[in-house]
């Protein structure tokens, strides 16, 4: 049995999205140390604010100002906390109902451990010393004590203190969620860190191209060959096993022109990004395009695969020389 394959794999990429009025208003009031609901047309206040009512899908824009203390309906201890949850320490996850609010808010409570959570228990919002219109300005919740609410770094502070804020809270005679300077969009880094373990037929696949060949897998069936195999026929649903060596040359079937610059890749903009029919393969699989103008690629370009140092796989496929191949022959791979 050969060795099984496997490596960590990480998707990591900022996520950057606008704001509409209400969700603007309830970042904006957290940088201003004010939690806003927001008011249903039966009088339920929302918190977090959502801008249609969940239960009859209608349109919400009466912010309304809760307090900054609560009460615990759930919890669930949490003894490792991962990277970028918001206590290094071991915390409980809860459910608040801030007072003045129908509904419960999200957060980590910072207690000493499980035995001092419990629900029904009051607590209050833990601000962050410095503040930039995220949920991360509430730097968790602690259990209340009748005192006012205190900033991560220990201080009490009120309201228009300097402590980093880049508005103020509105002057008198504005309503709840006007502020000046409000928060317009944010920047949500998403990652995903797993352990990426190939199949039978990918990892011969992989193996292959670690000695820079090229290997599918022919349908029992359909007699069709597949690059990258799949270890089953996507037609027909069978088991494939029987590999087939393929290229290394092959036929430009689509492309697309790429002029955003990838982050982490160097690789200069313009460039084409093409699907590629090997010699043999019934499935065309995708590569770059180099070693021609970017304007001069073209459907039916014949080309090879360049390989760089130690590289396991092309680096990219460049034009073999060859004649265009005729339509006819590639048609069916578009």
């Amino acid at each position: 049995m050969p060795e099984v394959l496997k490596a960590p794999l990480v998707v990591d990429f900022p996520f950057t999205r606008s704001l509409g009025p209400v969700q603007s208003a309830f970042l904006t009031g957290l940088r201003e140390r004010v939690v806003l609901g927001v008011r249903t047309g039966d009088g339920r206040v929302l918190v977090p604010p959502v801008e249609y009512d969940p239960a009859t899908a209608e349109e919400l824009r009466d912010l309304v100002e809760v307090a900054p203390t609560g009460t615990v309906t759930t919890w669930a201890w949490n003894p490792a906390p991962r990277r970028g949850q918001p206590l290094a320490t071991p915390f409980a996850w809860v459910l608040v109902r801030l007072d003045g609010a129908d509904t419960a808010l999200l957060h980590a409570l910072d207690a000493p451990g499980p035995d001092a959570v419990r629900t029904g228990m009051r607590v209050r919002v833990r601000w962050s010393g410095r503040r930039t219109g995220a949920i991360t300005d509430i730097a968790c919740f602690e259990e209340a004590d009748g005192g006012p609410g205190t900033d991560d770094d220990g201080r009490t502070g009120t309201d228009g203190e300097a402590d980093g804020r880049t508005g103020e809270r509105a002057g008198p005679g504005r309503g709840a969620g006007e502020f000046t300077d409000p928060v317009t969009g944010i920047v949500a880094p998403a990652r995903l860190d797993y352990t990426y373990t190939p199949g039978r037929a990918q990892t011969a696949y992989l193996r292959a191209l670690a000695e820079r060949r090229t290997v599918g897998e022919r349908c029992p069936s359909c007699r069709k060959v597949y690059v990258p195999p799949r270890g089953a026929c996507p037609t027909c649903g069978t088991a494939t096993t029987e590999q087939v060596e393929c290229g290394p040359r092959g036929t430009v079937t689509t492309f697309c022109i790429v002029n955003i610059k990838a982050k982490n890749l160097d690789i200069e903009v313009p460039y084409v990004y093409a699907h590629i029919a090997l010699d043999g393969a019934d499935l065309a699989l995708h590569a770059r395009i180099g070693g021609i103008p970017y304007d001069q690629v073209r459907m039916g370009l014949r080309v090879e695969p360049v390989w760089t140092g130690e590289g396991r796989y092309p680096d990219h496929y460049r034009p073999s020389g060859e004649p265009d191949a005729d339509y006819e022959a590639y048609k069916e791979l578009l």
